[in-house]
Order: structure tokens, then sequence, then C-alpha cells
């Protein structure tokens, strides 16, 4: 004989779960103890802010685009940086129509772009700490030398004399 099961419902997951955790801590927010400062900010406020799903976000997240870090609770919590990056793919995907693996070539290339300003600056700096060290005293000396003349003391010249 066969038992009719439709009308029973088998308690999701979650429910069992809820049953048998006892009472739920109050999730911490930004700026306590142990967790980050008051420059993050939780996923309804960015989605509301950039007029996005949350689940865009956790979209974005999952393909790698951006990763926010996580509070005490394990509460994603996105920083200024983060809301900056998040602010070049909205621009790539709405006003470029540009895909989300494009997204992820054009960031990719950008943080390149940036590691070799910051070789060429750190050489650069490096460069004139060489080449000026040791001769402070030459242009010293050089300076010295100019001679200081006003304004009135300057006689023009004329060509055909």
């Amino acid at each position: 004989m066969k038992r009719n099961t439709m009308n029973k419902t088998k308690p999701r997951p979650a429910d069992r779960k809820a049953e048998t955790a006892g009472p739920r801590r109050p999730r911490p927010k930004a700026g306590e103890a142990g967790c980050p400062g008051s420059s993050y900010y939780h996923i309804s406020s960015v989605a509301d802010r950039f007029h996005i799903h949350p689940q865009t976000l956790r979209l974005y997240e999952r393909e790698g685009l951006l990763k926010p870090s996580r509070s005490c609770g394990n509460t994603r919590l996105y920083s200024d940086e983060d809301l900056k990056r998040l602010e070049i793919i909205l621009n790539l995907v709405r006003d470029l129509g540009v895909n989300l693996a494009g997204v992820e070539v054009i960031l990719n290339m950008r943080a390149k772009i940036e590691r070799i300003e910051a070789e060429v600056q750190a050489f650069m700096d490096s460069f004139q700490r060489e080449f000026f060290s040791g001769r402070e005293e030459e242009f010293e000396a050089r300076r010295q030398s100019l001679v200081h003349v006003s304004s009135s003391q300057i006689v023009k010249v004329d060509k055909s004399e």
C-alpha cells in the first residue's frame, strides 16, 4: 500500500538549523571591536547607492570582479576602494556595453598598467638618487658662479649694430 506523502512537507535545512541553533546572535556592525572601521558598507547600502540588486554584487564577487572583506559574522563589507572598482565595473557594463569577461580583462590590464607605472617610478627615483648623489657640491658651485643681475641692468642689444 502506498502512503500519501503529498500533503506532508519536510522541514527545509534552514528550518532545521534554526530549530537547533538556539537564539541568534546580533550581527556585528562595522566599527565594532574586531571588525573593520566605519568606512565599510553592507551589501544592501551598496546596492541602494548604485541602484543595483544585491544579487548583482554577489555575482560580481563569484566572477572575481569584486572581493569584499568579511565582518566577524561573515557579512560582506565593501570598502571605499571596492566602491570605486564597482563604479568602474558598472560604467563598463552599463555605459560601454562590455560583458563580464571583457570587464575582467580590462580590470586586469588596468592592474598591470598600475604595477608597471609603479616600477617605472621606482626606477626613476633610484636613477635620480644615483645621478645626483655626490654632485651636491658641483651643483652648489655652479649656482654660486651665476651672476645675479637685476632687470634694470639688462641692456637690449640690436643685432644690426
